[in-house]
């Protein structure tokens, strides 16, 4: 019987080299934190992200904006005609009732729709400013500085956003506005929105007649807008929270109402913050006040004249009512066209919240 003997066998092909078990071993840890960042909690934008909000989403962002912005503030024409006047005549004007019934009585009921044009105009070309610039914004922050840090900072990023975007928004807003003050402080001054811009530029200069309320408008504006998307978006944070889903989780209803609720936090929240610079700003686009000189000299004297605490509180219900309502309108709107449009609104996303809670 003869022996039989094993082949010899290389051992190298079944005992790597240290240096190989090395090699497989960073190729694995590579392939798995690739795979856990890639398709588990990203930390920062990924292509698909950024193909998915690119100039397509900001271009619909902004006529979500312009529209959001000019329907709500078209709507809501009679009751700013009415906070107006209360504003610039609070003798005369004592209550939003009341005020609206004296306006109609003596003036007509159409005398209520004073300044429509140009606050449907100027709103839609200020809402595609604010609204597409927030957006424009903050989606570049997270692409900068990765969606762990943006999450941790999104309050802050919030806010620059929004005082950004409304910067820009008030540059084209501004002329619009003064028109619609003119307009409502005194209806028979021109028979349409651009016979009052050419008889205003005419007789006061462009600067004069159409950035006077510059500072004032910024002053309303800006931290009116900033507390307006950070307080939405703090509040529609805890109300998903509260229901303990995402925005992706929720029906297109749901989302709804989502946004109508933290909107209506929001607009009052903003509504007190910005109506000291408001009523300024309504007061200094009224012919003669302020007496001469220049904005910063009319500006002081509106404020020793009126004083302070009447900035801060003459027709301060009326805003809140107003604004509560038309904040909610605005993100309501928004988020309809955006799914009209094809588009999902962003949200702030938690990468390291494994629990699913993160939006």
């Amino acid at each position: 019987m003869s022996s039989f003997r094993l082949p010899l066998v290389n051992r190298d092909l079944y005992q790597p080299s240290s240096q190989t078990m090395e090699t497989l071993l960073t190729k694995e840890v590579t392939s798995t934190s690739t795979s856990s960042s890639e398709f588990k909690h990203p930390t920062a934008f990924t292509a698909h992200s950024k193909k998915e909000y690119g100039l397509d989403y900001f271009l619909r962002g902004a006529l979500a904006g312009g529209i959001c912005c000019g329907v709500t503030h078209g709507a809501l024409t009679p009751v700013d005609v009415v906070k107006t006047r209360m504003q610039l005549d609070p003798s005369k004007y004592s209550g939003m009732i009341s005020g609206a019934s004296k306006i109609a009585a003596e003036e007509g009921a159409g005398a209520l729709l004073t300044g429509l044009a140009p606050t449907c105009f100027g709103y839609f070309v200020q809402g595609w400013f604010k609204f597409g610039g927030v957006e424009y914004f903050k989606i570049k922050a997270v692409e900068t500085l990765g969606e762990q840090k943006a999450w941790d900072n999104k309050t802050n990023i919030y806010l620059g956003a929004a005082a950004g975007a409304e910067f820009i928004a008030d540059v084209f807003l501004c002329p619009l506005e003064a028109t619609r003050i003119r307009l409502v402080s005194n209806p028979s001054y021109a028979s349409s929105m651009p016979g009052a811009m050419a008889k205003m530029a005419s007789e006061e200069g462009i600067v004069n007649a159409f950035y006077s309320g510059f500072g004032p408008i910024l002053a309303k504006q800006i931290p009116y807008t900033m507390a307006k998307f950070a307080v939405q978006g703090a509040a529609a944070d805890e109300i998903y929270k509260a229901m303990g889903k995402t925005n992706k989780e929720c029906t297109s209803s749901e989302n709804l109402s989502v946004s109508l609720g933290s909107g209506v936090i929001a607009g009052v929240s903003a509504a007190i913050i910005s109506h000291p610079a408001d009523t300024l700003l309504s007061k200094i686009n009224k012919a003669g006040a302020g007496g001469t000189g220049s904005m910063m000299s009319r500006l002081g004297n509106i404020i020793a004249e009126t004083g302070m605490v009447k900035l801060a509180t003459q027709g301060l219900a009326a805003r809140c009512v107003m604004i509560g309502t038309l904040t909610a309108g605005q993100f309501g709107i928004f988020d309809v066209v955006m799914n009209a449009l094809g588009a999902s609104k962003f949200h702030f996303h938690d990468p390291s919240d494994t629990s699913g809670d993160g939006h």
